[in-house]
């Protein structure tokens, strides 16, 4: 996947092959935070080149943040199914988690993604069978997708799981309310919202700065980031817990910096959010 005239969106779409760079790394450590063996192939040579460029750039911090990230996601997830029964990743890019994680009997997780994505996935992964019901569904995500999900079979009046990982700093900030307000509207009572943000103080920090110059070269820039990650949903109706991504971190050994408390301001931070809808 080269960043020569590149289509809208197939900037972001090429981060999903650095994820399942970043992934198969972590899965070749006797340390590792969880096993993913399909990331190497999804990854592919340009996976792998991509992640020693982004090393080479800024270090491996933003690395470590999607290792704990996935391991954060990956217990949230199982933990949220049962009772729920149907799982929505939004943004899925190469993510294996339909084909590599125990899901209980009679789940369903629908991935939404470009259709190019979507379809390179299907080329890679063949041979292989998902360990639940797996639907993919290629869409524009910057249109409305919620009628696209229904006639897939998404049934609104149950309660969903919904995984926004990593999607979020890609968006302007309209558009990351209307994804929540997209969410909302589909949501019964009961389901469950799952996603991550980039702090505001991180985003605009000294710290993130090469990261951020890399991915506007790469034609994908952050343009999005909040220190009030709550905010997004609680006015919608949903109860938020929110976690300092170096919580987890440094529980996991994978974290370079101690966890501040979170009412200690100016705090450069990532956020994981759990909420659940009353």
């Amino acid at each position: 996947m080269s960043n020569s005239g590149q289509r809208p969106g197939q900037a972001v779409a090429d981060t999903g092959t650095l994820v399942a760079a970043i992934r198969a790394e972590e899965t070749r450590r006797p340390d590792r935070l969880f096993e993913d063996p399909f990331a190497e192939r999804l990854a592919g040579e340009a996976g792998r080149q991509m992640l020693a460029e982004a090393v080479a750039t800024s270090g491996d911090k933003s690395a470590l943040q999607i290792v704990v990230r996935t391991r954060f996601w990956d217990e949230a997830l199982l933990s949220a199914v049962p009772p729920v029964k149907q799982v929505v990743i939004l943004a899925a890019g190469l993510d294996a988690r339909a084909y590599r994680l125990p899901w209980p009997d009679g789940t369903t997780v629908f991935e939404l993604d470009q259709p190019t994505v979507i379809a390179a996935k299907a080329e890679v992964l063949a041979g292989d069978a998902p360990r639940c019901r797996r639907i993919a569904i290629g869409v524009d995500l910057t249109q409305d997708w919620t009628d696209t999900l229904r006639v897939n079979g998404f049934d609104s009046t149950q309660p969903a799981v919904w995984l926004m990982e990593g999607l979020l700093q890609y968006l302007d900030e309209g558009a990351v309310r209307t994804v929540f307000e997209r969410v909302d509207t589909m949501s019964a009572a009961g389901s469950v919202l799952l996603y991550d943000i980039v702090g505001k103080t991180l985003l605009d920090s000294v710290m993130l700065a090469a990261v951020r110059e890399q991915m506007s070269r790469n034609g994908a820039p952050w343009l999005f980031g909040t220190d009030s990650p709550a905010q997004l949903c609680e006015p919608l109706g949903w109860s938020a817990v929110v976690t300092d991504v170096a919580e987890p971190g440094n529980e996991w050994h994978r974290w370079f910096a101690p966890a501040v408390p979170l009412d200690v301001p100016g705090v450069p931070r990532g956020y994981f959010v759990t909420a659940t809808k009353s």
